[in-house]
């Protein structure tokens, strides 16, 4: 008979310290254009899942480019399974900027430093020592749980999650939903409130290729058919738009909980509704969902000409565009408008918004699993800016959500965290995450 056990042991939150730590050292730098090498962190999952009697695959597209899949059988076979998945590269970061080397994870004030202390070798550490827990006790979940620990999310996902779902599919038979990074952190819009914000959608990705052609010539002469200009013009007009109000569904959820919390009377359905000024409203709370009310194109790259006096007949611009649900053709149409007749511009990289439902069960558990381990949080829904492997996990018709539980203390700002320098975690962090993760994947 297995040993009752009310959640992680203690060489679950000493593990899970340590695995943070031990991955962080593992420099598994993403520099896009298929720069990275992930293997050496995900032999170093296998291992310790090997070691705990959970059978993990290995998968590359890519000599070097390593995804980790394992399923853990539940206990009721006519459940449907529950994808866990986190991502192993990260970002890259100069070490002249940081206090500490963001490769030496280092344990320094009751804090793990480094790359991927956040983003996000903390899920990945959590959900390793959740598990390897269950397996010293003969804990099995109800429903089936399937790991996933995938390369190249911080690029194209090419090598990871898009391998995974295109080539692989087989390894997620049955998963319907899934878990992975940037929610259930905790957040301090002002002194005595903490929000813990689960994500139930994404903001699709729309990377673009702007190019400018022109009249190319001598830079002394007369040039009306600059491909500079051109090319300056359109990003200009990019960077100064002024996009319209789109509210999704989570969105809205999100601001009527919000307005609930301070006691702002709303109707997030009406007609004339003023985001704005509900908005400022919010104060500092507004900051989960301001992101999320509109698209977004930033210019973020430039490049053009070879020589000072010399006009290119080619520029080239890079545009990070995000687009919220049922926006894409909005999204296309505004693109046309903006670049103009002499600039063509290109998907660069392109992946889809999504949605998850909040009036859920699922959602009702993950709500659950944070407030049982601190019943003062409000758990509110949001909507990511950006994007995470879900996108490519939904080709296969799992709906995902941002659940990656951290209780951190105020002052210490998580989307600053996020590729940002002295990138860091609280061990108490960890240790509350290992519990809410315990907690609802064993009840999900």
């Amino acid at each position: 008979m297995a040993e009752e056990v009310r959640g992680p042991d203690a060489t679950a939150l000493d593990e899970v310290v340590t695995f943070t730590s031990e991955l962080i050292r593992i420099d598994t730098t993403n520099r896009g254009g298929g720069d990275c090498r992930e293997r050496p962190a995900a032999e170093y999952v296998a291992e310790r899942l090997a070691a705990a009697g959970i059978e993990p695959t290995l998968l590359e597209r890519t000599p070097g480019r390593t995804n980790v899949v394992a399923r853990i059988p539940g206990t009721d076979p006519t459940a449907e399974a529950l994808l866990v998945h986190g991502h192993l590269d990260v970002v890259p970061a100069d070490p002249a900027e940081w206090t500490v080397h963001p490769f030496s994870g280092e344990i320094r004030d009751g804090l793990v430093w480094g790359r991927g202390a956040v983003d996000m070798k903390n899920m990945d550490a959590m959900v390793l020592a959740a598990v390897r827990s269950w397996a010293r006790h003969g804990v099995r979940p109800r429903r089936d749980i399937v790991l996933a620990y995938t390369a190249d999310e911080e690029a194209s996902a090419e090598d990871g999650s898009g391998f995974l779902a295109d080539r692989h599919a087989d390894l997620f038979e049955g998963c319907t939903e899934g878990i992975s990074e940037s929610g259930a952190f905790s957040f301090h819009p002002t002194p005595g409130t903490t929000l813990y914000p689960i994500a139930a959608g994404e903001r699709g990705t729309a990377w673009l290729k702007l190019t400018a052609h022109g009249r190319a010539g001598h830079g002394s002469k007369v040039n009306t058919a600059n491909a500079v200009t051109r090319l300056a013009s359109a990003v200009a007009r990019i960077g100064a738009h002024t996009w319209p109000v789109r509210l999704t569904t989570t969105v809205r959820a999100a601001l009527t909980e919000l307005a609930a919390l301070y006691g702002i009377e709303v109707d997030t359905g009406a007609p004339d509704l003023d985001v704005d000024l509900l908005l400022d409203k919010l104060g500092p709370a507004a900051a989960l969902v301001e992101p999320t009310v509109r698209n977004s194109a930033n210019p973020t790259m430039l490049d053009a000409g070879y020589k000072v006096n010399v006009i290119p007949g080619q520029a080239v611009a890079h545009i990070d565009g995000r687009m919220l649900p049922g926006t894409e053709e909005e999204f296309a149409s505004t693109m046309d408008r903006l670049t103009g007749p002499d600039v063509a511009w290109e998907f660069h990289h392109r992946e889809v918004p999504l949605e998850a439902p909040v009036d859920s069960p699922t959602f009702a558990k993950l709500r659950a699993a944070v407030e049982r381990f601190d019943p003062a949080g409000h758990v509110v829904p949001y909507t990511m800016s950006g994007g995470t492997d879900a996108k490519q996990f939904s080709r296969l018709g799992i709906t995902g959500y941002g659940f990656s539980p951290l209780r951190l203390p105020p002052g210490l700002d998580y989307g600053a965290l996020f590729h940002g320098v002295d990138e860091r975690v609280p061990v108490d962090a960890l240790h509350f995450g290992v519990r809410v993760l315990d907690h609802y994947l064993r009840s999900a």
